[in-house]
């Protein structure tokens, strides 16, 4: 296209108005997009989060002080945790033995569990050796990455 057939395109869009044209000649093409200056912006933004202060609610115990609530007791060991989201499988099949039990000795690279994520199964390792003292989580269990599974001492 020629120059002066452009800046003679250009003229017209901006005397009409029109915000946007694309002509095409044979192989060429040309695409003219208008901005008004005079016309305002349209401004896209996200609100910001608002802060909500709730007072924790007063709760009246029935329990005797010297109960406590099934929290496993990680601080007898050390724990290994989930590297991923996914749900813990114990053994590689329904009918399989489980790869660890509790009281079992394992050493560093022996898998302990499976965890299932987006339909692949992810054997688990222990990075550490030593003797399963708890088993954390339920067979079948989903668990969340860096939620602990095992307790070794």
């Amino acid at each position: 296209m020629d120059i002066k057939k452009i800046k003679a395109i250009v003229d017209m869009i901006k005397e009409s108005g029109i915000a946007e044209l694309e002509i095409t000649e044979g192989e060429e093409k040309l695409r003219v997009t208008c901005v008004n200056q005079n016309q305002p912006q349209a401004v896209h933004y996200a609100p910001a989060p608002m802060q909500v202060n709730i007072p924790a609610p007063a709760v009246a115990t029935t329990q005797a002080p010297t109960e406590t609530a099934a929290v496993p007791s990680i601080s007898a060991g050390v724990t290994i945790d989930s590297p991923m989201v996914g749900t813990f499988y114990r053994s590689s099949s329904p009918t399989s033995a489980a790869f660890v039990d509790v009281g079992q000795e394992v050493k560093v690279g022996q898998v302990l569990c499976i965890i299932e994520a987006m339909k692949l199964m992810n054997q688990i390792e222990a990075d550490k050796a030593g003797v399963i003292k708890e088993i954390l989580v339920k067979d079948g269990s989903p668990v969340e990455y860096g939620q602990p599974l095992f307790v070794i001492a």
